[in-house]
Order: C-alpha cells, then structure tokens, then sequence
C-alpha cells in the first residue's frame, strides 16, 4: 500500500496566514522585501514587528507618499526584486493610479517582455465598522479594466496564504485585495513553506443545482448563508469563488451556468460597471442558450458609503438580500 501525504495544518487567522506567507516567502527568498505606510506596526496586523523576525532592513516604514513609494517598488522589481507594498486603504491607490496603471502594467509590454515587473501591492478593502466614504470602497473592477495587472480576492485564511505566495512568486504585477472584515477569520490552514493556490482556479464552494452564485471577496460567507437559506426553500445553489478575477477561470463559471441556469453575482463594489456586470456580458455571450432567465446583480448602491452604521449596512449586500435575489432569479421570489 502506497504511503499516504498528510498535509499538516495549523489553526490561524486570515491575518496570520497572510503575516505567514510574508515570513516564509521572505525566508525562502532574499529578493522579497516590505514596503508601506506604518508596517511595523501594522493597524490591521499582517505585518505587526515582522520586521524583528526577518531584519529591519526587509520591513519598510515609507512616507505618507504612496506615488513615491509604489514608485519605487515598481523600479525595484525591474531590476530583480520582489517588493510587496502595502496601501494602508485600498481608497488610497488612486494616489498612485500612474505608478500602477502606467508604468507596472505596461513596462513587460513595451520592453517585448524584456523587463518583468514581479511586483505585490496588498490592500485592504471593504465596508468594516462606519470607515466612511474613504476608507471602505472595493475598486477591483478598476483594476480588472486594465491589461498587465493580475487581480486576487482571497475570501478564507487558506487562500490568503495560497494566493499570497503565487503572487509574490509571480513575475507580472499583483494587486491582492484584503476584505477588512475577513482579517479574523479563521481556519485550518496548511504549513508547508511550498503551499500554494494558484492563480487562476476558481473554487466550487458548494454544488447545486437551481442557481449559481458568482461571490468576490467578503461576500463569499454572505453567499454561503445564502445558499443554506434557500436550502431549506428546496431551492439547490451553487457558490463560486472566483478567487482571482485576472486571470479568470472561464471553465468553472460557465460550466456552473450550463448545468443550473441562472446565475446571480455578488459583490461589494458598486453595481454600475462592476464586477458583476463583466461576468454577465462574459455569460450571456458564451452560454446564452444555457440560461434560462436574465443574470441577477447584487452589489452595493451606487453612492458613496456612508458613515452612519444603520446606512452602512443599508448600503452593503447582505445574506438576506443575496438569498431573495436568488429567489426571484428562479422564480420562486
């Protein structure tokens, strides 16, 4: 009988994981290297005095300037570094869009693939806890507009690591969003210093029959109470993790569709040109014969979010409105 490989695992949060894929990527490669606003000690806690396990001189504490120091990431990897920067808010990219959109997402284009860009920007998004208008937005569908940026969404501490160190281990430019919310969630969450989840891989986080649910990043959990709420209704929902929306896995999506039907997106961007509106122009053009009813979007209201607690929640999807969107999807709402 052949041996069987157990993988062993160790309890952590989704801050841990991510604090774990640094550590090992920075221990298993000398090209890996911090930067960002406060690193040291780190308000959300990934990288809270990593800096004292791995030297002060692989941890960086940078200016409030995030076009400088993106700036300077982006040169570092051209010549054969492997930076992660941190943006403290996602909200706080648009100080650097030129730094991400024209120079780390072009350079390997225009050099013919000559010049790799092997840059990690980690950000962490999402409405958490009355942030306001500026601190609490989801903009991956900024960044899935544009060619030569990759784009991660980990939804568990297991894929927060997995994903982490594709990425980091990736020779174009990552933007890795961190939904605010997750940070303490938890999980089983293999040790081996070589795990990782590669890019590209959507996950079937639960088989159904009646309707798929395409979730992103913290919505996946609202979209998992969802399906066990129709569950009692008798109504059978797929949940799909996309996990990364560039590169996207086509394959799991439509195959999904193709068996239910219908499909219903969640995310906690904006409704108006989001992610969601991506994935039914990709559905309706590759598996139209297959639906059996209009795609429903879920996502958050077109506005700015509101600082008010009751609004906030207002604002955001919620299980309840996923699992009636899903509802009147198969017209049982």
């Amino acid at each position: 009988m052949a041996d069987v490989k157990i993988e062993q695992t160790e309890f952590m949060t989704y801050f841990e994981a991510i604090r774990t894929a640094l550590r090992e990527e920075m221990e298993l490669d000398p090209a890996v290297f911090l930067m960002g606003e406060d690193i040291r000690c780190s308000i959300f806690g990934p990288t809270r005095d990593l800096h004292l396990e791995v030297g002060e001189d692989r941890v960086l504490d940078t200016p409030i300037t995030e076009s400088a120091f993106v700036g300077a990431a982006v040169g570092a990897a051209i010549t054969g570094m492997r930076p992660v920067v941190e943006i403290m808010f996602s909200d706080f990219m648009t100080v650097c869009m030129d730094q991400i959109i024209n120079q780390a997402a072009k350079i390997r284009f225009m050099t013919g693939g000559q010049v790799k860009v092997p840059l990690v920007i980690r950000a962490p998004g999402g409405m958490l806890s009355s942030s306001a208008a500026q601190h609490s937005q989801s903009l991956e569908a900024l960044f899935m507009h544009i060619p030569g940026l990759k784009v991660c969404l980990p939804s568990n501490p297991v894929d927060a690591k997995g994903l982490l160190k594709s990425a980091i281990r990736d020779d174009d430019p990552v933007l890795f969003f961190e939904h605010k919310a997750l940070y303490f969630a938890s999980d089983e969450v293999p040790t081996d210093p070589q795990f990782t989840v590669p890019l590209g891989e959507a996950a079937v986080l639960r088989e159904g029959e009646d309707v798929t649910i395409f979730a992103v990043s913290g919505m996946v959990s609202s979209a998992m109470s969802a399906a066990n709420s129709l569950a009692r209704d008798e109504i059978s929902a797929e949940v799909i993790d996309p996990r990364t929306l560039v590169p996207l896995d086509k394959k799991t999506l439509l195959d999904s569709v193709r068996k239910t039907g219908r499909l219903v997106t969640v995310e906690e961007g904006c409704l108006t040109a989001g992610v969601g509106a991506e994935i039914t122009a990709l559905v309706t053009s590759e598996a139209w014969n297959d639906l059996e009813g209009p795609v429903t979007r879920v996502a958050a209201k077109d506005q700015p979010v509101p600082f008010s607690p009751v609004l906030e929640a207002a604002c955001a999807p919620s299980a309840q409105s996923i699992a009636q969107a899903a509802r009147e999807c198969v017209g049982k709402g």
